[in-house]
């Protein structure tokens, strides 16, 4: 008897990892090839091809493929993501101010309903004439569409008389708010569904990209995507809720350094191309932020790991601190194409131009810098002002150096503008390219690397004299620069999940005297209270300076670079309901939730209902994300004092959690 394979892919902002996983032996092949962002397949097959090369007849054995991606954690973190509109019930312009909604709306359009419901799920009239009047223009202005009601976890008849409307009458995909929480906070909640329908057509991409592949290779097996929890969701399910697999890269990293190294306890600290991601193992579960994951400058009301994101990767943008007297480098938050891997892809244009940069009197502005489209979807370009348009337009597929794409200063802010839309990409020197300098990495093109670092160098400090005397020196500095930014990542993880404020863990010059042994009458030391597995395609690059640093004993397992597809494949599918009961008047009872609103007499009817609710529609949404017999948990809290010798239902919460392993391919 054959033993039945997993295939478990991670497409990350760099690199797509692939692993073939036996139950009984466990990673028995493992690959990586690039990301391609303009055709996701590209990148996907790469790294599946490998690994399927590697294990004869692997093809008819696999019975599950499972996905795990850093591309919405990458996406929220810069800004990035398709325009959508935004319908309030109930609210008003105010509200915007609340939760950074207006932030994160921009300039994208929201419309305004009359309606909304109350605690008790109590209607206010729903007038959809505003949105009436809008609908047929919306469609040529954003990519999705988000609908958020006052009270909709309560009773969610509006925003679904609103989402049928928009589905009858545009083709645009449709969030609703009560779809992905059922928590109290309207603003909050109306940030997470703008940002779930932002993310929408780019994981749509990827799920596209990978079943189309899969169905060319004859590999008929059920697909699931890791969320932000570690929990697997079917990818049907993933399409609609993409906002659950923002830290989904992460949730399964945690999962794959637990199954990998054995640690019950740890700090878990995953580098990429685009972001650090640090989190804490606690008897061998990873921490769940219950308040919702902060993402970028977000907080949203998805329930995932404690995972703490920082701008800072191997990818993150080289920039020198303007106005300083010495060279000050600082890494991110932005991620560019280092420059090594844009000449690996297009030599003759990148090299060319650097050199010509060299050979100048003076270094200019925009040195070392070239522009390229992603190569997205002409539809995700929709709504771009005049300006925006005809910058873009001058673009290539191909690095252009951006003093021949910029006619002026002013264009600069419309560039970054299209950077932001996650259309364009900008290509400088990173801290990959230090690597490739050092001789630390070698996979791309090291000389583009060599000249990017000697373009930088020759910048002018405040002092007047260069940032550095030679590429080697330069890529010295960045090395030590990655070095300490990420070791005051893992402090300030800890520190805020320890509960210790007040303090600016890059500002402090107590920790600044703890990282740099810095000698003196009295010495300062710090260290976390359990050991550092470092995980990601550079971690045994970077993490033993960094675990030095920190006075910790570091892990970097065998399989530390594709650990996230590791933890895709050996994850469980969980899903939670909570079905809530209040008393709007004294004997009328109020059940709310999994879009049920119910009106009952008697309370232990109301009840009984809501925990039967509950665990149904618990276990019913176990299978529609792929579980295979799951087994459902019961839990509740009921606030019920005693007012005046009477008792009086404030609130009860029942909570079902239905769980199992995935269903997987018959034979």
């Amino acid at each position: 008897m054959t033993t039945p394979l997993f295939l478990g892919i991670d497409t990350g902002g760099t690199y797509t990892d692939a692993v073939l996983y036996s139950e009984t032996e466990g990673v028995l092949a493992s690959a990586k090839s690039l990301t391609t962002r303009h055709d996701l397949a590209i990148g996907v097959s790469g790294a599946v091809e490998t690994v399927l090369s590697e294990i004869g007849g692997a093809v008819s054995r696999i019975r599950l493929v499972s996905l795990s991606t850093t591309l919405a954690t990458n996406a929220l973190v810069e800004g990035q993501g398709g325009r959508a509109g935004l319908v309030m019930i109930g609210f008003g312009p105010q509200d915007l101010a609340r939760d950074g909604l207006a932030e994160a709306l921009g300039s994208d359009p929201v419309i305004y309903l009359s309606g909304g419901h109350n605690v008790h799920g109590n209607e206010t009239p729903l007038d959809l004439a505003p949105l009436e009047e809008q609908l047929d223009g919306l469609s040529g202005q954003v990519s999705a569409v988000a609908i958020a009601g006052y009270f909709a976890v309560r009773n969610p008849a509006h925003e679904i008389a609103v989402r049928d409307l928009v589905r009858s009458r545009t083709s645009l995909p449709v969030t609703c708010s009560h779809d992905l929480s059922s928590r109290l906070g309207g603003p909050r909640r109306a940030l997470t569904t703008l940002l779930n329908a932002r993310l929408i057509s780019m994981v749509a991409r990827l799920i596209d990209a990978t079943s189309g592949y899969l169905t060319s290779r004859g590999i008929e097996a059920p697909l699931m995507v890791v969320r932000g929890d570690g929990a697997l969701i079917s990818a049907a399910e993933a399409l609609m809720r993409p906002i659950e697999t923002i830290l989904s890269g992460p949730a399964a990293s945690l999962v794959g350094a637990r199954h990998l190294t054995g640690l019950d306890n740890a700090v878990v600290s995953d580098i990429g191309g685009t972001t650090t991601d640090v989190a804490v193992l606690d008897g061998g579960m990873p921490r769940i932020d219950t308040e919702g994951a902060t993402v970028g400058r977000y907080r949203t009301m998805v329930e995932a790991v404690a995972m703490h994101t920082f701008g800072l990767g191997g990818d993150s943008e080289l920039r020198l601190e303007e106005g300083g007297f010495e060279a000050g480098l600082t890494l991110g938050p932005r991620r560019l194409m280092p420059l090594s891997l844009a000449a690996h892809l297009w030599p003759k244009p990148v090299l060319t131009s650097l050199e010509r940069q060299m050979q100048a009197a003076f270094p200019g502005r925009y040195d070392g810098r070239f522009a390229l489209r992603t190569g997205l979807p002409d539809a995700l370009a929709a709504g771009l002002t005049a300006q925006e348009a005809a910058l873009y337009a001058k673009i290539t597929l191909e690095p252009q150096s951006l003093d021949a794409v910029l006619a002026g200063t002013s264009q600069r802010a419309t560039l970054d503008r299209l950077v932001a839309r996650g259309l364009v990409l900008i290509a400088g020197f990173t801290p990959s390219d230090a690597m490739h300098v050092l001789g630390r990495q070698d996979q791309w093109n090291a000389e583009a690397a060599r000249l990017g670092a000697e373009v930088f160098a020759r910048r002018k400090a405040g002092s007047g004299r260069a940032v550095a005397q030679s590429p080697t020196e330069l890529s010295e500095m960045v090395s030590a620069r990655l070095t300490r930014q990420s070791a005051e990542a893992v402090l300030t993880a800890l520190m805020a999940d320890d509960g210790t404020t007040g303090i600016d863990v890059a500002k402090s010059a107590l920790i600044d005297r703890a990282l740099s042994r810095t000698p003196g009458l009295v010495r300062f030391s710090i260290k976390p209270d359990r050991p550092l597995v470092a995980l990601g395609a550079s971690a045994p690059v970077h993490y033993p300076a960094i675990a030095q640093m920190l006075d910790s004993e570091c892990f970097v397992p065998v399989h530390a670079g594709v650990a996230n597809a590791v933890g895709a494949v050996v994850g469980q599918v969980r899903e939670t309901v909570t079905v809530f009961v209040t008393e709007p008047d004294e004997g009328r009872y109020a059940v709310n939730g999994a879009g049920v609103h119910q009106i009952f007499k008697d309370r232990a009817d109301a009840f009984g209902r809501a925990r039967e609710l509950a665990g149904t529609e618990a276990r019913l949404a176990s299978i529609r994300s792929g579980a295979d017999h799951p087994v459902v948990e019961h839990s509740e809290h009921i606030d019920m004092p005693l007012i005046e010798g009477l008792e009086k239902l404030v609130e009860a919460r029942f909570v079902a959690i239905a769980s199992g392993r995935p269903r997987i391919a018959a034979k």
